[in-house]
């Protein structure tokens, strides 16, 4: 039974207008069907309503249930109040176009006795009649969305599947009336893009790829904010953009549509759900290769990924990407007993790293294996230069064209820069030119940009002033061809380039103990297939920081009448190190007289009745060279504890009378250095 007459206890309280759009489009674009809802206020007076208020906060918001939709859930909230009498829309899609929502307002208004109205009549949800009517008014506003958005995925899908559905193209494409996608006509857009790729092929990190090029000031379009009639503008490269380039399979040629899909998630109670998420490249709707020319070819970019994927640190079964640090082999080692990566452990900022395998220690038993990085990477590292010396002319020709190819890009890149920048300062001088002089706000903020984009420009000029780098710096990469230890051992030679090295040629290395021959065992997995089996002779544990026999003499004999501090400073002099390569503190000599139980260091009355160099120059008034002179001529008994040990010097020969006289010989052939009274200083006392 449909109800025509309100009554009076509904018109006494609220009448509420709904009024929601699907998105912002419609907002911008459909005006007619905004004005047809807000029309609905003067539907609620006629109907007798006094109290009227509009939401129309789901402006944008779809009513599918996969938004949140603030103005739907303030109605609902107000209605559990008994504030409101009626609801007004346009039809049911407004109100939902989901079940849930539609019986949630249903069963409130048939609740609290409240009516919906539309443009033709007002329904009555606590009769049988009405609540049928509304019902499949639900129904079909949720089965009419369903299908609407089924009949745009498949004539989308068949599209794609076509290549000829005209997706957003990355920067460096553009979608041409007759010949499809193409390469975008601004060379300085292509030559960028190129060189993001030349950069990462040698560089294999997306963040070095970065830092270089911030290095070299380079830019990447990004979209324009205020310019009218183009379509982005520069700005400085950031990460997101070397990461957009690399894993983008447009630039190699190949259309791609489906890449990202939705994901369903619980959210106060309720089901969202949220796009934009990327799928696994098999899980592509559609993958067209060879649609279009690219920048790389597919196999590249397959490579690409797989080294950005290695690059993640930390990933279960596989090897740690070269990233630099003291562990030559870090990732590269496995276990011969139990299949697991090798962990690396450093002791010190100068101590050579240890390699180790953990799970054993996890379990509670013994480590399987255990051992220091010196002689592995030493015989690891001969062992990859004996197999790439063949081909190290080859290699060395071809790094040598190589960088003369960056340098020729890299200028040219440069000069297409300085045409963009002149560009964009003459486009800011015609806009100043332009402005209105009374108008100082715009005038300052365009006079600034001129300023900037003239600074640019000469920035660009001076750069490229500069003697090209092959010039000032001739790499003879012949010669590093005919050393390869010595270019592997160049300081200009980095870990990273010496781990990127490695990975190119070794695929994995098996680590294991000979117990019986004191041992390490190395099976090396070359890329190719091939094998190569190496065995190092396992040093005994702190033989690589053991104390050199020189300097533990050295120490001995010191020990007693010299101080701790005094027996460094003769070690250091001497030129001997610690077993580490360091030098030696009072601290250090102490540890090492604790550890080989060498006699305590001298006491207070240890050294009464001997003088130092220092001191028995002091009591006779002359200099250290004099008394060296007294020791050499034999005049002067002095000891030694070893060659280049401080002297020692009995304080009762200072008192000898030839000591004496020959100090006094010694003084008078100085010049006088007696102060006159009347003679007057040339520095001033303060």
């Amino acid at each position: 039974m449909r109800s025509t007459d309100l009554p009076a206890a509904v018109l006494a309280r609220k009448a509420v207008v709904y009024v929601r759009q699907s998105n912002s489009m419609q907002v911008v674009n459909n005006q007619e069907s905004q004005r047809r809802q807000y029309e609905l206020v003067e539907v609620a007076r006629d109907r007798g309503f006094r109290d009227i208020e509009v939401i129309d906060d789901d402006l944008g918001r779809t009513a599918s249930g996969a938004a949140d939709r603030p103005g739907f859930d303030r109605l609902v909230a107000m209605m559990y109040e008994n504030k409101v009498g009626a609801v007004l829309c346009l039809d049911a899609t407004r109100l939902a176009r989901n079940g849930r929502d539609w019986e949630q307002l249903l069963e409130v208004c048939g609740f609290v006795g409240a009516r919906i109205i539309d443009l033709k009549q007002a329904y009555d949800p606590t009769l049988p009649n009405d609540r049928l009517l509304l019902g499949l008014q639900g129904t079909f506003a949720a089965f009419e969305l369903s299908q609407l958005h089924h009949r745009m995925s498949e004539a989308a899908q068949a599209k794609a599947r076509r290549g000829e559905l005209r997706l957003a193209v990355p920067p460096g494409f553009i979608w041409d009336r007759e010949e499809g996608l193409d390469f975008d006509p601004n060379e300085l857009l292509q030559s960028t893009i190129r060189e993001v790729f030349a950069r990462f092929r040698k560089l294999g990190s997306a963040r070095q790829v970065l830092l270089s090029m911030k290095k070299d000031e380079f830019h990447f379009p990004g979209p324009s904010a205020r310019r009218k009639g183009a379509s982005f503008e520069w700005h400085p490269i950031r990460y997101y953009n070397v990461m957009s380039v690399l894993k983008n399979p447009f630039y190699a040629g190949a259309y791609a549509y489906g890449k990202t899909g939705p994901r369903t998630s619980q959210v106060d109670g309720r089901l969202r759900k949220s796009y934009g998420h990327p799928k696994p490249l098999e899980h592509w709707n559609v993958l067209i290769r060879e649609h279009h020319a690219g920048y790389i070819q597919w196999e590249e970019f397959e490579r690409n990924q797989e080294q950005l994927a290695a690059n993640n640190f930390g990933q279960t079964g596989r090897p740690k990407s070269g990233r630099g640090g003291r562990a030559l082999l870090a990732g590269l080692l496995s276990c011969a007993q139990c299949g697991r990566r090798l962990h690396v452990s450093y002791g010190g900022r100068t101590s050579a790293p240890t390699y180790a395998c953990r799970s054993a220690t996890k379990e509670g038993r013994a480590r399987c294996v255990s051992f220091g990085s010196v002689g592995v990477e030493a015989a690891v590292t001969g062992a990859v230069l004996r197999a790439v010396s063949p081909l190290a002319i080859e290699a060395a020709l071809e790094a040598e064209r190589q960088t003369m190819e960056e340098h020729r890009e890299g200028r040219r890149l440069m000069e297409l820069e300085l045409e963009q920048a002149r560009y964009e300062a003459s486009l800011a001088e015609r806009r100043y030119a332009a402005c209105d002089p009374d108008n100082r706000l715009i005038a300052a903020r365009l006079e600034k940009i001129w300023e900037e984009a003239e600074r640019r420009v000469a920035d660009f000029e001076a750069r490229l002033a500069q003697p090209p780098a092959s010039c000032a710096e001739a790499v003879d990469f012949t010669a590093l061809a005919d050393d390869l230890e010595a270019a592997w051992s160049a300081p200009g030679t980095t870990m990273r380039a010496r781990q990127r090295l490695l990975r190119s040629a070794i695929e994995d290395i098996i680590a294991g103990i000979d117990e019986a021959a004191r041992e390490i065992t190395l099976v090396i997995h070359w890329h190719g297939g091939r094998h190569s089996h190496l065995r190092i002779t396992k040093q005994e544990s702190g033989a690589h920081t053991r104390t050199s026999d020189d300097a533990l003499k050295v120490i001995a004999s010191m020990t007693g009448p010299w101080s701790d501090a005094e027996i460094a400073a003769t070690l250091n002099r001497m030129g001997i190190r610690t077993g580490q390569g360091n030098t030696w503190t009072a601290r250090r000599i102490v540890t090492t007289r604790s550890r080989f139980r060498i006699g305590a260091e001298r006491s207070e009355t240890a050294n009464e009745g001997w003088l130092t160099m220092s001191q028995a120059a002091e009591k006779l008034g002359v200099t250290n060279h004099a008394i060296r002179r007294l020791i050499d001529g034999g005049i002067v008994a002095a000891e030694q504890a070893v060659p280049q040990a401080p002297w020692r010097i009995r304080a009762s020969d200072m008192e000898d009378p030839r000591v004496i006289e020959a100090c006094r010989a010694q003084r008078t052939g100085r010049p006088c250095r007696n102060r006159d009274e009347k003679q007057h200083s040339m520095f001033s006392e303060g």
